[in-house]
């Protein structure tokens, strides 16, 4: 269950409500593998949502209780860096802090992106 609003008055376009759960179905790889760990309270007995909308923009996951959204970044972000900057800008302004892990370190050293994870929580695992 998704919270009603994330950002106070926010209007969702139907079009992002759909397009969110496309992407829902459409994971990375290194999206599902991290979605694995972070899902149903698994991580820290932390609540993480998916493909969450908040200030316009689809993110990959959001912790509420942390005000954190983490974005998984693959080889589309190298080209769109401006974009990701301003993105994460807006997000910030709204309170929210954004991390950004590199699908590549998800795969390959995912207990060290979870501690990264955890640290930006303010949770010890």
């Amino acid at each position: 269950m998704t919270p009603t609003t994330i950002v106070g008055g926010q209007r969702v376009n139907p079009e992002k409500v759909r397009r969110a759960k496309e992407l829902r179905w459409a994971m990375t790889t290194a999206e599902l593998v991290l979605w694995q760990r972070l899902r149903a309270n698994r991580f820290l007995g932390l609540h993480f949502w998916r493909q969450q909308i908040i200030a316009g923009f689809i993110v990959d996951f959001y912790c509420h209780a942390a005000g954190l959204v983490i974005e998984a970044d693959g080889p589309v972000h190298e080209r769109q860096t401006e974009y990701d900057s301003e993105r994460d800008r807006l997000l910030i302004a709204h309170g929210f802090r954004v991390m950004r892990v590199n699908n590549d370190d998800v795969t390959r050293d995912l207990d060290g992106v979870l501690r990264r994870i955890a640290e930006a929580c303010g949770v010890r695992p």
